[in-house]
């Protein structure tokens, strides 16, 4: 069983920062390709970030491509998203999800239904 928990999120003025982290236990994670979700008020959960096993491969969404970084650290069993340029429409609960899969090298997923286990989510709020 996989466990992720997400941290960071808050209140923040638009053109500001945030950093999520989220922790992952179990033994899976390292092998494992991650995402990060959002989903805002009365809106469908979208797709955001994710990144591959190793690290080397990223994909983003347009809404957020250089804005937004994705990263890992496996040693810390830790995925990262840093949120720079925030906008008020960036508002939304974050959520981390895992694929079970091993070892995918272009994880191209960014349906709700193509990851396996999620967290609990993270609110972020950009004020404007």
């Amino acid at each position: 069983q996989v466990q992720l928990v997400e941290s960071g999120g808050g209140l923040v003025q638009a053109g500001g920062s945030l950093r999520l982290s989220c922790v992952a236990s179990g033994r899976t994670f390292s092998s494992s390709a991650m995402g990060w979700f959002r989903q805002a008020p009365g809106k469908e959960r979208e797709f955001v970030a994710t990144i591959s096993w190793s690290g080397a491969w990223i994909n983003y969404a347009d809404s957020v491509q250089g804005r937004f970084t994705i990263s890992r650290d496996n040693a810390k069993n830790t995925v990262y998203l840093q949120m720079n340029s925030l906008h008020p429409e960036d508002t939304a609960v974050y959520y981390c999800a895992l694929v079970s899969r091993a070892f995918i090298t272009r994880p191209i997923m960014t349906r709700v239904d193509e990851y396996d286990y999620w967290g609990q989510g993270t609110q972020v709020t950009v004020s404007s």
